[in-house]
């Protein structure tokens, strides 16, 4: 019952007109010094995110805002903190990937093309990278095996960088909620100033 809701979502999600306020090439360049607060402190990002995408609610909290199987089953309602902070070092993906569903899902927000490519590219690589040291495992050949520890750091490197972008597109998406104005700049880039009433 709860697969079918979560791929009705998903098929719902392909037909959302919004768009994210920035793309994820763009996020390093929109936001740089919380892109990099993103890459080197990724867990308390996605913590102070998802707290923020719940408009600071604990009470609203849900183990992967409710897209898991896990979710609902994990005493949330207890220990809303205690369960996302563990959600967030235990399961980092899922946590930056319900986020994105959580706000996808409130504004109405479709994945652009360019998007979909980096995650699959990043999805992609991590699979390729599995694949390689299954076959070093198997073969037992150094040459095979150095290759699979290169390309598991490279997948590794990827899935950091695009990870800290998601994060950043995802605190400009929550800022322009909140009331803070993106406004572009000569250089193409993008400057933040609080919409502050006179």
């Amino acid at each position: 019952m709860a697969n079918q809701q979560n791929l009705e979502k998903m098929q719902l999600r392909q037909n959302y007109r919004n768009l994210w306020h920035t793309d994820l090439m763009r996020t390093i360049q929109v936001d740089t010094p919380y892109c990099c607060l993103s890459l080197w402190c990724a867990p308390c990002v996605s913590y102070l995110l998802r707290k923020r995408a719940l408009y600071d609610d604990m009470s609203r909290y849900t183990c992967c805002a409710g897209y898991m199987p896990c979710s609902g089953r994990c005493g949330e309602s207890k220990c809303p903190e205690f369960c996302l902070c563990t959600e967030v070092f235990l399961c980092f993906g899922n946590s930056v990937a319900s986020t994105r569903f959580l706000l996808q899902d409130e504004f109405n927000i479709q994945t652009t093309q360019c998007d979909n490519c980096i995650i699959g590219f990043m999805l992609c690589l991590n699979q390729v990278a599995c694949i390689f040291s299954i076959v070093a495992m198997i073969v037992g050949s150094e040459e095979i095996s150095e290759a699979s520890q290169i390309l598991s750091c490279l997948a590794d490197l990827v899935y950091c960088s695009v990870c800290a972008c998601m994060q950043t597109q995802h605190k400009v998406e929550m800022d322009k909620r909140d009331g803070e104005v993106w406004a572009a700049t000569s250089d193409g880039s993008a400057s933040c100033t609080a919409n502050v009433p006179h």
